[in-house]
């Protein structure tokens, strides 16, 4: 070894093995620690200033892998490797090198904890073991903060939680008990077999396989008409002989039945019986396209007749809502009988004054019905407030004219007044003054309604059908449109079908500000429904010049008039106008709705939908609550209440306005 002069080398030899201590210290990692310490912001400053002291000495150093150790949630001890430029300034540095032997063990003791964690995550089934076992430890996470105290505690609450999951788990096994005991005795008691439907309401809740041989036996009966058509072509005798009696034996097994219990005994022999011979009429007979040729004829004509029930089906309800029943037809011969016989056609009408007076309420209701009028009346007056300023003008025909009036001298209501008419009495309405009479009484409508080849019989369909209905060609139809000429010295009415109910108290409707418009009444439309494209033929140019196909239709049977605004805007004369227009029937079909809605277009001031609910004569589905709180129902439709065809849910609002103790109901047999 070379020596300098004045320098001993053992100083020299002991300065290079520091320093190559150091430089292994330095590039082989530094093992760090987190320490818990109870204040964490007294060290924030110390750990600044070593972290930056360390870099202004080395700023060119490499990144150095570091060793941390952290608790997790469990409060195991782990260890993690990191790169020291990731840690941020919060971190407290201890050097291992301190020779601290308690470190070290404590070190030795978090790697050989590392080790084993990680034993468990490579094999999850002996983690899973292991924590088993240990979950009837007390397990204490080792930290320099936890004092006796503080083991205390933990251990207690450990406890605590182990005794209340015990119970928990002790009570859900007595439940448990409990519902397999229940469940046991309900079974013991279950009968298996099936006698009937399981459910008599619902169809979808029954059985899916419940009808499996009834629809089997039905397909059975379509191959055998099939093949026994084929085999009859073929001259087949024998086979088409077969398959037309298991065909008939098949159908009178089924009968009328809706699901296999309810087939008759023996079907399924029958089911099998047939399919041993559909077998042999495949084998002899099976040809694809004429099989599918036979099937398609079948089907067609299978749809020719459904259509032709439907048309019939359409026919027996119209007929039925024109027909009169016996006892309605009973009704006003006998009270037309006693009218003349007991001398009332010689009484005159009381309260001339209050028939004219246009301070009170006026009701117009025209009709050849005496009960359905006298539901209106009825109802009318037991919701009214004032029942002495209601005014009733009925107008009836010359046929119902006794009748109508013995009614309501018999039965007055309380307090108000009545007027009925008769509709020949009005002189000023004759073919020359009235388009509509006039083409009522032509040669064409007649042959229209009474000629039973027309095209528009029940070869068309339903469609046309209920146009060809008797209350058409009645002029008690088109007299609202006559109003003014009726009641000439009257300022306000409201018309009312008789085929309504009224419900509440009907006067506010007079203060009704119109705003300039001549008919008060509630819109129909709701989306596409019931506006003016169904009503009107808008191929036609006068249709589609002059009105909107989007315009809101509305309801004719509660309207509020203001005839003073009526005789100023010559509504009559624009309703005659577009009548001669129509009288080839090219603008609407026949009714009085659709030149209603022309008359008034633009005219009409849309009321509340509460005052006025229809339906009730065709749609069973309707709201009851809407129909509860309704001002005014509306029974349209051909399932008028007092006809057998009624919704029955519907039948009592109108049937609790009847008085069906009067001596004329019971000698008709007029009953609820």
């Amino acid at each position: 070894m070379e020596t300098y002069p004045g320098i001993s080398p053992r100083p020299l030899l002991l300065l290079f093995v520091f320093s190559l201590l150091f430089y292994a210290v330095h590039s082989s990692g530094v093992s760090t620690t987190k320490s818990l310490y109870d204040c964490d912001q007294c060290y924030r400053t110390k750990e600044h200033d070593i972290s930056t002291t360390r870099n202004l000495h080395n700023p060119d150093e490499k990144d150095i892998d570091i060793i941390a150790t952290y608790s997790d949630a469990s409060g195991h001890v782990r260890l993690a490797r990191l790169k020291m430029r990731g840690l941020s300034d919060s971190w407290i540095w201890e050097n291992p090198t301190s020779g601290n032997n308690e470190y070290q063990k404590s070190s030795q003791e978090l790697v050989e904890s590392f080790q084993t964690d990680s034993r468990f995550e490579d094999n999850p089934k002996h983690s899973l073991d292991e924590r088993y076992r240990e979950e009837n430890k007390v397990e204490i996470p080792r930290s320099s903060s936890m004092t006796p105290l503080k083991i205390k505690r933990l251990i207690m609450r450990q406890e605590r939680r182990k005794a209340r999951a015990a119970e928990l788990t002790q009570e859900n096994r007595e439940s448990d008990n409990l519902i397999v005991s229940a469940a046991i005795e309900q079974t013991e008691g279950f009968d298996t077999t099936t006698k009937v439907k399981y459910s008599i309401w619902r169809r979808e809740y029954e059985n899916p396989n419940s009808d499996s041989t009834l629809k089997l036996m039905r397909d059975q009966i379509i191959m055998a008409k099939a093949y026994a058509n084929i085999a009859k072509s073929k001259n087949k005798t024998i086979l088409y002989e077969a398959l037309v009696k298991h065909s008939s034996d098949s159908q009178q097994a089924i009968g009328r039945a809706r699901s296999d219990t309810e087939l008759q005994l023996g079907a399924l022999d029958r089911a099998k019986a047939m399919g041993h011979v559909l077998s042999i009429a495949k084998d002899q007979l099976y040809d694809c396209l004429l099989v599918a040729r036979k099937l398609r004829v079948m089907l067609q004509s299978t749809e020719d007749r459904v259509n032709g029930q439907k048309k019939r089906s359409a026919f027996l309800i119209q007929l039925a809502a024109k027909t009169v029943p016996r006892p309605l037809h009973c009704l006003p011969l006998q009270l037309a009988a006693d009218y003349y016989l007991q001398g009332y056609h010689k009484k005159g009408n009381l309260d001339k004054e209050k028939i004219e007076d246009p301070s009170l309420y006026h009701y117009a209701i025209f009709s050849d019905n005496v009960l359905a009028t006298s539901v209106v009346v009825n109802s009318t007056v037991q919701n009214a407030k004032e029942p002495e300023k209601h005014v009733f003008h009925i107008v009836t025909d010359k046929l119902n004219f006794a009748a109508m009036r013995m009614w309501f001298l018999t039965n007055p209501p309380s307090k108000v007044t009545i007027e009925v008419q008769n509709i020949d009495d009005f002189k000023w309405l004759n073919s020359s003054y009235c388009s509509v009479l006039r083409q009522l009484e032509s040669a064409r409508i007649k042959e229209y309604y009474f000629k039973a080849n027309h095209p528009s019989s029940l070869s068309v369909g339903s469609d046309n059908l209920k146009y060809r209905n008797p209350k058409y060609l009645s002029m008690l139809n088109h007299l609202r449109f006559y109003l003014p000429e009726v009641y000439p010295k009257l300022n306000r009415i409201l018309f009312l079908d008789d085929d309504i109910v009224v419900q509440r108290d009907l006067t506010p409707l007079w203060s009704i500000d119109l705003k300039g418009m001549v008919n008060g009444a509630v819109e129909t439309c709701k989306e596409s429904f019931h506006r003016f494209d169904k009503y009107l033929n808008f191929s036609n140019p006068l249709i589609s010049k002059n009105f909107s196909p989007e315009a809101c239709g509305w309801a004719f049977g509660m309207n509020i008039f203001d005839l003073k605004e009526w005789k100023k805007r010559n509504i009559t004369g624009i309703y005659h106008r577009w009548q001669d227009m129509n009288e080839d029937r090219t603008l609407w079909k026949l009714g009085t709705l659709p030149p209603g809605l022309i008359t008034f277009y633009n005219l009409t001031y849309p009321l509340d939908r509460g005052w006025h609910v229809l339906g009730l004569g065709y749609d069973p589905a309707l709201n009851l609550t809407e129909i509860e709180n309704a001002a005014v129902i509306h029974y349209n439709g051909n399932y008028k209440p007092w006809l057998n065809l009624a919704v029955s849910k519907y039948k009592s609002y109108w049937s609790k306005y009847v008085i069906f103790d009067n001596p004329y109901l019971r000698a008709c047999n007029l009953s609820e």
